[in-house]
């Protein structure tokens, strides 16, 4: 452990780069309640992650967290063990757990359910592009925890359909991914509207200053634990980028699905693409289903439940879906594009070699984008292997023409303006960050945090 400033009074910094243990850690040592470790033992979690081993206990000790850590080390469970516990102890309180987009937060909610459902939980799921009566009614339930985007949170707050008086714990998850989506003011007024006296524990795979700039402001002398640092990627990943014409890209890309026999997750830059070359995979003879915004939130889980299943072996997405995919086993990340920033190449391949597993992730460039390369290999602090072309590739398949008429983005619930989840805007290649229920025997009892009726005028 050693300590670091940087211009604040608050940091204390785990380098767990370094070997500082001999003693391999258990959830039994992190103070963790017989209930919860009961549960914990009946998932088969056996070992925690170097996250988890460092941040569950501050947290259950109420301190507030600033958690780095990148894709796939397990920080959904560092947060959700220590909230649900420390509730278990407070009469009427919730926690509020807010994230960038719907499909990170049905899994987070997933994890609550796993860990907290044996336990009395309730979760209310928050997002836009859902009906708004389940959600109205998960609500009225009286829930513990509330999981949501930003935009549909602060909604549900103008419309006060909950009030945040009750918030006890605030989690904000992914939050470098949640600045870049523009996302900053919505945090803000979340912040506004719960208690200056709460837990506040942010977790993130980068370090962009927009987070310096919060902990300094909103938070109470917080814990800081990175365990990589900003732009690690795992240590068991290989990488290879082939440097290839635009008209090799299909035929290399046939030539990776007959090489490779796992399931495979492609990245495309922008949603017609995305559409377009799932077509082409499916003439290819491949099994294939694709999220991207121009699909539903039904659409969407149901391509992704395929992919997790093994029903659909091949998975197409924008990078709407670089934070909100958590499969196991994924043998090959494919860079189909790359990405608009650079930092988002780092969450795209952490989507394979998870939890300790070997992964691959291959990049097609073209020429005149090695630039791009370049600036990937900056951050993560290592070259890439710049793979041979195989001496044959199949043979040229006439693209398919797929027109690009499903609606754009889906109608906000609250009215007929653009819902603020529905933007697919590019940003500008590679650009620099802007610096903009109570507990009784073991079991959440059915007291209700205290909401507000559903009003049409704005909560000042």
């Amino acid at each position: 452990m050693f300590l670091k400033t940087y211009g604040l009074d608050w940091v204390i910094c785990f380098n767990t780069m370094e070997k500082t243990h001999t003693k391999e850690v258990c959830f039994e040592d992190l103070g963790i309640s017989p209930e919860i470790l009961g549960v914990i033992q009946k998932l088969h979690y056996t070992v925690p992650t170097l996250i988890q081993q460092k941040a569950i206990l501050p947290c259950i000790e109420g301190k507030d967290l600033v958690g780095i850590a990148q894709t796939g080390t397990g920080k959904t469970l560092a947060f959700a063990v220590p909230m649900l516990q420390r509730l278990m102890e407070m009469k009427g309180k919730i926690g509020l757990v807010v994230v960038p987009t719907r499909e990170l937060a049905a899994q987070v909610e997933e994890t609550f359910v796993k860990v907290g459902g044996p336990l009395g939980v309730r979760t209310a799921l928050l997002i836009g592009g859902a009906a708004m009566g389940p959600q109205l009614g998960a609500i009225r339930r009286g829930p513990h925890v509330i999981i949501g985007t930003p935009g549909r949170i602060n909604d549900h707050l103008a419309q006060r359909t909950f009030t945040g008086d009750t918030v006890a714990i605030l989690v904000l998850d992914e939050a470098d991914h949640m600045f870049d989506m523009g996302f900053l003011p919505q945090i803000k007024d979340i912040i506004a509207a719960v208690p200056v006296k709460r837990q506040t524990l942010l977790f993130s795979a980068t370090m962009p200053q927009e987070i310096f700039t919060l902990a300094s402001r909103h938070m109470q002398t917080p814990l800081r634990i990175e365990i990589a640092r900003s732009g690690t990627v795992a240590d068991r990943m290989d990488q290879e980028i082939f440097v290839i014409t635009k008209d090799q890209k299909n035929r290399l890309l046939e030539h990776l699905l007959m090489e490779y026999k796992g399931s495979v997750l492609i990245f495309c830059r922008t949603k017609h693409g995305a559409k377009k070359l799932t077509a082409n995979i499916r003439v290819m003879g491949h099994s294939v289903s694709e999220i991207h915004s121009n699909r539903s939130l039904g659409q969407r889980r149901e391509a992704l439940d395929s992919f997790k299943s093994g029903a659909k072996r091949v998975l197409v997405a924008t990078d709407i879906a670089a934070r909100g995919i958590d499969v196991s086993g994924i043998e090959l990340v494919v860079n189909y594009d790359l990405p608009e920033q650079a930092e988002d190449y780092v969450h795209r391949i952490g989507r394979t070699g998870r939890a300790g597993m070997a992964g691959k992730a291959v990049s097609l460039v073209t020429a005149d984008q090695y630039y791009k390369v370049k600036m990937i290999e900056r951050l993560i602090r290592m070259p890439i292997t710049v793979a041979k072309l195989p001496a044959t590739l199949p043979a040229y398949r006439t693209p398919v023409f797929v027109a690009d008429d499903e609606p754009v983005g889906a109608r906000s619930r609250f009215g007929s303006g653009r819902s603020r989840f529905a933007s697919d805007k590019p940003r500008a290649a590679f650009a620099p960050r802007s610096t903009r229920g109570s507990f009784s025997g073991g079991r959440f009892s059915a007291s209700r945090p205290r909401t507000g009726g559903f009003t049409s005028r704005p909560r000042r």
